[in-house]
């Protein structure tokens, strides 16, 4: 068929890129030619409208063992030679067509670019965004990426240990599913993602290749419209069980000794990977398609070379091992063939029964070889106006404040999350230390040893809809301070940066501002950027996504009986609010739910009040000077004092500060707080040790009762109850049941 400009339009290439195209190549590309470049120049992969700015983002330093980039997921040295792997990506677009299985393979993926390192699993997470949870459409996609999360991660055998969700009119099309995947390895015996030494033989290994996921690169690089929903093939369909068996041969036939190098076939499949192994290794690959096991007759090239087919994994062997290769595959019931070698001349020579199908260039296909980058135009957003003229003092302060209260800690972002954690196995691998002493991050062994990772995901997206610079930094703050009030040191961190449309010049300041103020707080508390996904096009007719850097972290323990946790512990026991309180109601749940106020400032934050807050929370913790820590977050210090009682159903009586209103006081959202409970005998010891950093002394833990200022509010349990079945009081009876069974 004759390829022109229009079908470079219909394959998402612009003019510009098909003229490139041309360019590099010296001619003009067949068919399968331009839907390799397609995928491989699709926002999705090449990230050529984000990767100018991601390089200003600090990715090496501290414990990185890896520059970020360099492989399939960040590695970081843990100690005892051991190194942590971690990755967070999105799988938004599948999830908005077809929640179950856009899920699903979200989850499977991330455990692929893990294992494929040579690391194994040991725990999952997720963040997770959806639209107004009474309208049916959120309750169909809410459940069915639940259930997608929950099927693969528990028959793949990963505990799902942590996670956040929340929920807003702006998600309502594109929600936002990121899925993450935390693993350890001994250092030395990872395996790297090249293509080395001419004539080594390159083997595809795992499932059979089918026409699923054909194009998905693409489709994750446009904007979700109605017609969306004709994209189905474009979803993976993901098998859990083969995967396991997938994850047991690929960490097995690594200590053979036998593999050069390895990848997963993940977005844009076969082409993909083959082009960036052998970029990597300044090399090039003759391949025979017709040798990829497939499960549908006749596919043609183009298919083979984009199906995004999952558990499969493309592998260069040495030269003379094949068969010790294959035999671990065959001992575990995996399709393994050899389909091609590796050349020296740089290029991708694709056959089909002896018929050269497509030849490129490895180098021109990849992020950082011939894969153009762009530099988009910004401005400010014009809804920045409706934000510098908020007045506060427009808010009447409400005379019943625990009626207040009681509809604070039934938000659906900010109540119990039960209805979902409740379907995901959080023990499997008897890793997660969290499960019964809940603290800020979630605490995961490291087995054979005395460490502990402690693991979060962070993003308040409201905050970067007010101020993208510094709400970022918020977000990586957020997610330093949840591990530092668990006991760990923070390390680095993943991301994953869902925005809308970035010719959009104000999505695209967002971006650039969000990305300044990471690197800001990353270089703050030497925690580098590891590597993550950028996932453009979140966006409907009506408007993008709030822009949601959703931040994953990873932090070390080295002694696990080192950790601290959430939960008060004794009645009697004195609190005290860490950092600096403040007059401040901006940006916070209670204003925008109770009050329906759109556009408020971010709230108070000072990234170096928060350094120094998290300092003297490591040493108070290190000294034993408190017996629990949580953060101040969503729902303001009422949430916090709620949930750090929740859990051996202790109260709390407090007096507000009369310098503050008292619904700032009780609901504002001002950052860098942390309540602590401290043993009556180890005051004088606290208030000395802490005392160059603003504190309060607010009240003391009660058996069961809580007390505001004197006024009687009830006892734990009740809240607790308004807490919990908040989310199941707004599913349909169809999905409560289900909800039940599932407690």
């Amino acid at each position: 068929m004759e390829v022109t400009i229009k079908t470079a339009a219909q394959l998402r290439l612009t003019e510009e890129e098909f003229e490139l195209i041309k360019q590099k190549l010296g001619r003009t590309p067949n068919f399968n030619e331009l839907c390799a470049f397609s995928g491989m120049w699709s926002e999705h992969c090449s990230y050529k409208n984000s990767i100018k700015w991601l390089k200003t983002l600090p990715r090496e330093g501290g414990r990185m063992l890896v520059k970020a980039g360099e492989e399939n997921a960040g590695l970081m040295d843990i100690g005892g030679g051991l190194g942590v792997v971690f990755k967070i990506e999105s799988h938004n677009h599948p999830s908005a067509i077809e929640p179950f299985q856009g899920a699903a393979t979200g989850v499977g993926g991330i455990h692929r670019d893990i294992f494929t390192m040579g690391a194994r699993p040991i725990a999952s997470l997720n963040s997770l965004r959806f639209g107004n949870i009474e309208e049916d459409k959120t309750q169909r996609l809410l459940s069915g990426v639940v259930h997608g999360i929950g099927h693969y991660g528990n028959c793949f055998g990963v505990p799902t240990v942590a996670g956040e969700i929340y929920f807003d009119e702006c998600y309502h099309t594109n929600p936002l599913v990121n899925a993450m995947s935390v693993g350890i390895v001994r250092t030395g015996e990872t395996v790297s993602a090249i293509a080395e030494g001419i004539g080594n033989p390159v083997l595809f290994v795992g499932s059979a290749t089918g026409k699923d996921g054909i194009g998905g690169a693409s489709f994750a690089s446009a904007n979700i419209t109605e017609e969306s929903a004709q994209d189905l093939p474009a979803v993976q369909v993901g098998d859990p069980f083969q995967e396991k068996k997938l994850l047991e041969a690929c960490l097995e036939v690594i200590q053979t000794g036998a593999v050069v190098g390895m990848q997963d076939m993940g977005a844009a499949g076969i082409i993909c990977s083959t082009s960036e192994m052998s970029a990597k290794g300044q090399s090039g690959m003759k391949i025979d398609l017709d040798k990829v096991p497939t499960r549908q007759k006749n596919m043609k090239a183009w298919e083979l070379l984009l199906s995004e087919s999952q558990e499969r994994m493309l592998l260069v062997a040495r030269k003379g091992r094949e068969e010790e290769v294959i035999k671990v595959f065959e001992k575990w019931d995996l399709p393994c063939s050899v389909i091609g070698e590796v050349t020296g001349d740089g290029m991708l020579n694709f056959y089909m029964h002896g018929v050269l199908e497509a030849s490129l260039p490895a180098h021109e296909l990849v992020l950082g070889g011939g894969a153009p980058q762009y530099e988009r135009e910004y401005r400010e957003p014009s809804y920045f106006a409706g934000i510098k003229n908020f007045d506060p003092s427009v808010i009447e302060e409400p005379e019943n404040l625990k009626i207040i209260a009681e509809q604070i800690v039934q938000i659906p972002s900010i109540a119990s999350k039960r209805w979902i954690y409740t379907q995901y196995d959080s023990t499997v691998g008897t890793v997660n230390a969290s499960t019964n002493a809940p603290a800020d991050a979630a605490i995961v062994f490291v087995k054979g040893t005395q460490k502990g990772l402690a693991i979060t995901t962070d993003c308040n997206s409201r905050y970067v809809f007010a101020d993208p610079y510094k709400g970022a930094m918020i977000a990586v703050s957020e997610a330093a301070r949840n591990i530092v009030c668990s006991g760990g040191k923070p390390l680095g961190i993943t991301n994953c940066l869902n925005f809308g449309n970035p010719y959009d010049p104000e999505v695209y300041y967002q971006f650039v501002n969000a990305i300044k103020g990471m690197g800001e707080a990353c270089r703050k508390f030497d925690t580098p950027v590891t590597g993550g996904n950028v996932s453009f096009y979140n966006q409907n007719p009506e408007g993008p996504v709030y822009p949601t850097p959703t931040i994953g972290m990873v932090g070390l323990l080295e002694d696990i009986n080192g950790k601290m946790t959430l939960d008060f512990k004794e009645e009697g026991d004195v609190l005290y609010v860490l950092g600096k309180m403040t007059n401040d109601i901006n940006c916070s749940e209670y204003l925008h739910q109770i009050y329906g106020t759109k556009f408020s400032p971010a709230p108070h934050f000072d990234l170096d009040d928060e350094y120094e807050l998290q300092q003297k929370i490591t040493e108070l913790i290190a000294k034993k000077l408190v017996r629990s820590a949580h953060d101040v977050s969503e729902g303001g210090l009422f949430v916090t004092l709620s949930e750090s009682g929740f859990n051996r159903e202790l109260g709390f009586s407090v007096i507000t500060n009369s310098s503050c209103r008292k619904d700032a006081w009780l609901f504002g959202e001002g950052q860098s707080r942390v309540v602590v409970s401290v043993e009556q005998e180890k005051v004088k010891d606290f208030e000395r040790t802490a005392a160059n950093l603003p504190f309060e002394k607010i009240g003391v833990v009660t058996t069961g009762e809580i007390v505001i200022d004197g006024d009687f509010w009830g006892t734990i349990d009740w809240w607790r109850d308004k807490y919990d079945t908040a989310i199941e009081n707004f599913l349909t009876k169809e999905q409560a049941g289900s909800a039940l069974s599932a407690i």
